[in-house]
């Protein structure tokens, strides 16, 4: 999805692209992080809801006019005096059934490349998080959590069968981490990992890197998208990621 700066618009438009997928058959459909409006900290600051907030109404209605399961890629949480970088899942009938909170905040100095600190906005999240659908148990986590191996790991031992990550990677760490990352986890985890990321606005203060991508527990590219805007569509079965751990017994040894 390509973020625009009015959150207003991007809510529109992510209800016409939420209807899209599942009118192809998409059973869980997955926004990019901060899909609601750009990502920059002032952004993040003037667009803070709380739960129950026009972001949060606006998902649970696409999930419930959709039909489908719903990962609301991500939107800025306002909580008493925090703001949480947070993701919401609802369920076909609209209900939320599951919350992520970003527990790595993007806080990084790349010499010659980018620099960004979500914690000049953000407080961080604790705990990994998982839900439960008629397909099998998914996890949920938001962009830099899966540079964590330990935390990831987290998710395969509550029992999800895939993770899905709303992110929003940049031209500096893209082209070098993106793709090694989500192999590497599903490989860690012999698990589904599948990114969603904002298609890439060069005009934007923050580009990026786009290339939403799903991987399978061999560590496959199962599929991927390009920077521009578009719906990646993937079929998945999850009784693979037995398949896989019964031929190379990782998590038994």
């Amino acid at each position: 999805m390509k973020v625009k700066s009015s959150a207003a618009a991007n809510l529109a438009h992510a209800a016409e692209l939420v209807l899209k997928a599942r009118g192809l058959g998409a059973e869980v459909v997955v926004l990019p992080e901060m899909f609601c409006c750009p990502y920059d900290n002032a952004s993040f600051a003037a667009n803070a809801e709380p739960r129950g907030g026009r972001i949060y109404s606006a998902l649970a209605e696409m999930a419930a006019e959709a039909g489908c399961f719903l990962v609301g890629g991500s939107m800025p949480e306002r909580a008493g005096e925090s703001i949480f970088n947070t993701s919401f899942v609802f369920d076909a009938e609209g209900r939320c059934i599951a919350k992520h909170r970003k527990a790595h905040l993007f806080d990084i100095d790349v010499e010659g490349g980018q620099r960004f600190c979500e914690s000049d906005t953000f407080s961080a999240g604790e705990a990994a998080t998982v839900f439960d659908t008629p397909c099998g148990r998914l996890g949920v986590c938001i962009c830099f959590d899966i540079r964590f191996p330990l935390f990831i790991r987290q998710y395969c031992d509550m029992g999800a069968k895939a993770l899905i990550v709303p992110a929003a990677f940049n031209m500096t760490t893209g082209p070098l981490h993106w793709e090694l990352l989500f192999r590497a986890r599903a490989v860690d985890n012999q698990l589904f990992t599948l990114g969603c990321a904002p298609a890439r606005n060069r005009r934007a203060d923050y580009v990026s890197y786009a290339n939403s991508i799903v991987c399978d527990p061999w560590g496959r590219v199962r599929a991927r998208a390009s920077a521009r805007e578009e719906i990646l569509l993937a079929d998945i079965d999850l009784d693979e990621c037995e398949r896989v751990r019964r031929q190379i017994p990782v998590l038994k040894n």
